[in-house]
């Protein structure tokens, strides 16, 4: 198993940016796709973005051009830069793990999931 922290949201102003990191320990086997999801009270668990070992990174189509997803595999981590956020961005923001790429859009492919780290976009 794949365990995974989150860090680096906050409350930040319409417009503004934000960075978000993933440290990932565990089985590296688990580790093929780690990818960010996000979630309100209101709202299921929403693919956000996803980027593989090999490096290939996919996004939700909502979000191209504003947020983007890197890796850097020898720190183990994650990382997803949100820029001109919206208060609509406003969500907990969920960083998993999955063992290959079947279905990696769904919450139900990942098999490991952080605890979240809430993002606040002010109007």
């Amino acid at each position: 198993q794949v365990q995974l922290v989150e860090s680096g949201g906050g409350l930040v102003q319409a417009g503004g940016s934000l960075r978000l990191s993933c440290l990932a320990s565990g089985r590296t086997i688990s580790n093929y796709a780690l990818g960010w999801f996000r979630q309100t009270p209101a709202t299921e668990r929403e693919f956000v973005a996803v980027a593989w070992s090999g490096g290939i990174t996919t996004y939700a189509d909502s979000l191209k051009g504003r947020f983007t997803i890197s890796r850097d595999n020898a720190k183990n981590t994650v990382f997803l830069r949100m820029n001109s956020l919206e208060p609509e961005d406003t969500a907990k923001y969920i960083c998993a793990a999955a063992g290959g790429p079947i279905g990696f859009k769904e919450a139900r492919a990942y098999g490991a999931w952080g605890q979240g780290t809430q993002v606040t976009v002010s109007s």
